[in-house]
C-alpha cells in the first residue's frame, strides 16, 4: 500500500514538473541528426531534433547559435526541445566545418555578417526554409529563438519582416542598423535578458523597448537581477546563472506554448 501510494506521488511530482518545463516530456521517440543543405551553393550543416511521438504535424522552432557557431550546446538546446513536442532545427550560419575555436575566430566570423546584413538574411531564410521543409513538422506555426549572436540574427529577422509568429532574444544584443526599423515584424517578441549584461547594458534594453512601441510590435520582456551576458550557457562557468537559466526557458516554453498552440 506505501510503495503504491508512493508511485502515485511521484507520478504527481513529475507530471508537475513539465507542465512548468523544468521536466521533459515524452522523449522515447526523439530522433535527432545533422542537416547538410547550400546557401548560394555553399554547404551549411545544420542539425535537426524531433520527438516523433508527437505526431507528424509538429510546431517548428529554429534556433540560433551564438557566435562560436553551432556546437554541442545548440543541439542539446534542440534535443530539449524536441522533447517538449517541438521540432526544433539549429541552423547555421558560418557554414558546413566553420565552427570557430577562439574569441577572436568568433568574432571574425560574427562581425562579417554583422557588416554584411544582406548576407545574414539569406543565410537566415535558408536556414528558415530548410527547417519548414523538414519530414513531419507544420512549416506555417514557427518561432526563431537564439543566444548572444544568435539573439541578435533573430531580431534581425523581425526586422526583416520573416514569416513567424515570434522571436526569442536570450542576452542578445539590440543595435538596430541604421535604415532599418520593426515597422514589418509578423509575430511576438520575447526578450530574456541579464540586468548586468555589459554586452547589451540597461540602456539599449530600453532603447529596443522604446523601438519597439513606436512600432506598435507586441513584446515581453524578462530581466533577471544580476545576471551577466552569457548566463545560459553552461560552460561559461563565470557568467552561468542557473536560476536565470531555469527562469528563462520556464519563460520560454510559456511563450511557446502561446504562440504555436
Amino acid at each position: 500500500m506505501i510503495r503504491k501510494l508512493l508511485l502515485v506521488v511521484l507520478a504527481a511530482v513529475v507530471a508537475s514538473l513539465i507542465a512548468v518545463g523544468l521536466a521533459p516530456a515524452v522523449k522515447a521517440d526523439i530522433v535527432a541528426e545533422p542537416v547538410v543543405y547550400t546557401v548560394n551553393e555553399q554547404p551549411f550543416e545544420g542539425y535537426f531534433a524531433i520527438n516523433e511521438g508527437f505526431g507528424a504535424s509538429q510546431p517548428v522552432v529554429l534556433l540560433v547559435h551564438d557566435w562560436n557557431g553551432l556546437g554541442d550546446y545548440e543541439k542539446r538546446r534542440a534535443q530539449m526541445l524536441a522533447e517538449h513536442g517541438y521540432a526544433a532545427f539549429a541552423v547555421d550560419l558560418y557554414g558546413q566545418g566553420v565552427r570557430p575555436t577562439s574569441p577572436e575566430e568568433s568574432r571574425a566570423q560574427s562581425g562579417a555578417l554583422y557588416a554584411d546584413r544582406d548576407t545574414m538574411r539569406s543565410r537566415l531564410m535558408a536556414g528558415l526554409a530548410q527547417a519548414q521543409a523538414q519530414a513531419g513538422v507544420d512549416g506555417s506555426r514557427v518561432v526563431a529563438m537564439g543566444y548572444c549572436f544568435g539573439g541578435a540574427a533573430v531580431l534581425e529577422m523581425a526586422r526583416a519582416g520573416m514569416d513567424v509568429d515570434g522571436f526569442v532574444s536570450f542576452h542578445g544584443s539590440f543595435d538596430t542598423p541604421e535604415g532599418q526599423d520593426y515597422s514589418q515584424t509578423p509575430g511576438r517578441i520575447l526578450v530574456l535578458h541579464g540586468s548586468d549584461d555589459a554586452a547589451a547594458p540597461m540602456a539599449d534594453v530600453a532603447q529596443l523597448a522604446s523601438e519597439l512601441d513606436a512600432a506598435g510590435v507586441d513584446f515581453d520582456m524578462e530581466i533577471y537581477g544580476g545576471a551577466d551576458h552569457a548566463f545560459t550557457i553552461w560552460s561559461d562557468t563565470e557568467r552561468y546563472d542557473a536560476m536565470a537559466d531555469r527562469r528563462s526557458w520556464r519563460a520560454l516554453m510559456t511563450f511557446l506554448d502561446e504562440t504555436l498552440s
